[in-house]
């Protein structure tokens, strides 16, 4: 019989291709509010409201994973993003800018939603969302 998955004592962890990791961390720490847990290699990783997210600088494909390239995204392009559900969205987004995040417009009201998107250092793509019901 398989073993049952998953298990309590699995955690999830994010993995974001970043150019500079020095710079991501200093990035995640003073503006999303993430901490740094420990570094090792060309990698940190974050702890971020019991959540994990892994740094790590792009590479060539490895045997585990041939054919693979990791690397950062294009400027333009998603291909994942965190939306983190908000009280107040007005309110996160003022905190967000005063700490250095660059949103791409104001909270906008959809009406049962608020919400606003801002880029890290690479261009990976968070959002912070307010539901209004």
């Amino acid at each position: 019989m398989p073993a049952p998955f998953p298990t309590p004592d699995m955690a999830l962890t994010h993995i974001l291709v970043v150019a500079d990791v020095t710079a991501s961390v200093q990035w995640y720490d003073e503006v999303l509010g993430a901490e740094p847990y420990r570094e090792y290699g060309s990698s940190a990783v974050m702890s971020f409201n019991g959540s994990w997210i892994l740094l790590v600088e792009g590479g060539p494909p490895t045997p585990d994973k041939p054919d693979i390239e990791f690397g950062p995204p294009r400027p333009g392009h998603v291909s994942h993003s965190f939306t983190i559900r908000v009280e107040d969205c007005q309110s996160a987004y003022e905190t967000l800018t005063q700490r250095g995040a660059t949103f791409l417009t104001p909270p906008y009201d959809w009406g049962a939603e608020i919400r606003c998107f801002f880029p890290d250092p690479d261009g990976h793509l968070w959002e912070i969302s307010q539901f209004v019901g």
